[in-house]
């Protein structure tokens, strides 16, 4: 499974580059990144296993699935409130804080499940996630460098940029390695940590913003139909609805790399020229 790849790799770059470079560090950072990495990395490997080994085409139930990732949630939060860690959130290029107390709780636990299911629903075509992934890992790796110089948030996503762009190689069209949930799932919590760990949770939805587009396509899509019985899109996620209106494969993930990077180049720029 590409998955696997790309979690080994971003394993063994990490640890490798934060003892060469950063040797100091006490790992806490580190630790939970990883910790978050391979927890929904593992969940989505179970799921994928259910599908190959024992030929269920469904995997994991979505309750099953859903537990998994509000447990590694909690889990994270509750690490996170032992070492003291702040509860505010800032509001993009304003000076506002929020302190949300326990609320916070809540935020962590949206963002690490809606960031996981987000950028699993955009593993739809031959190498549309690991582009846009990429340049949505290397974009925090920008902000967490030209912020609080963050070495171990930094040095993390830019094992997973390079993890991914080696995967691209071989998962481009037409592809011969796919990620399934399990590189997919990992993905979507690892750039959801990230946010939490550099305190850019809100700055998450525009660098993230293909992957929000895509699920805001979908629950349009549901609430559509369920509501009028019409479906707004061909279907969804929103890069089939493309394929569906005759564009080919490859101007679909391309105009959708072109897009992430936009949202990419917007949220750098809020985030740096209005701290």
């Amino acid at each position: 499974m590409g998955g696997v790849m790309i979690i080994v790799a971003v394993l063994a770059t990490t640890l490798i580059a934060s003892a060469v470079f950063h040797p100091d560090s006490n790992g806490a950072e580190l630790f939970i990144l990883l910790f978050v990495l391979v927890g929904y990395g593992l969940l989505g490997f179970l799921d994928d296993y259910i599908k190959v080994a024992l030929k269920r085409n469904l995997g994991l139930t979505s309750k099953q699935k859903m537990l998994g990732q509000i447990i590694i949630a909690l889990v994270v939060y509750f690490i996170l409130r032992n070492s003291g860690f702040p509860t505010y959130i800032s509001i993009p290029g304003t000076s506002v804080e929020f302190d949300l107390g326990w609320g916070y709780a809540i935020l962590i636990l949206f963002m690490l499940v809606g960031a996981s299911n987000a950028v699993n629903l955009t593993d739809g075509l031959d190498g549309l996630l690991a582009g846009t992934a990429a340049i949505a890992f290397g974009a925090f790796a920008i902000l967490a460098w030209t912020g609080d110089m963050n070495v171990e948030v930094t040095l993390f996503s830019l094992a997973v940029v390079g993890a991914l762009l080696g995967f691209l190689v071989f998962n481009a069209h037409p592809a011969k390695v796919f990620m399934g949930d399990t590189g997919s799932l990992a993905l979507g919590g690892a750039i959801a940590i990230i946010a939490i760990l550099t305190k850019m949770e809100l700055i998450l939805v525009i660098i993230g913003g293909v992957f929000v587009l895509e699920t805001l396509s979908v629950i349009i899509q549901v609430i559509s139909f369920k509501t009028t019985g019409k479906r707004v899109f061909r279907m969804s996620p929103l890069h089939h609805h493309y394929e569906l209106k005759g564009w080919s494969e490859w101007r679909v993930v391309t105009t959708f790399w072109t897009v992430g990077l936009l949202f990419a180049v917007i949220g750098i720029y809020i985030e740096v020229m209005f701290r």
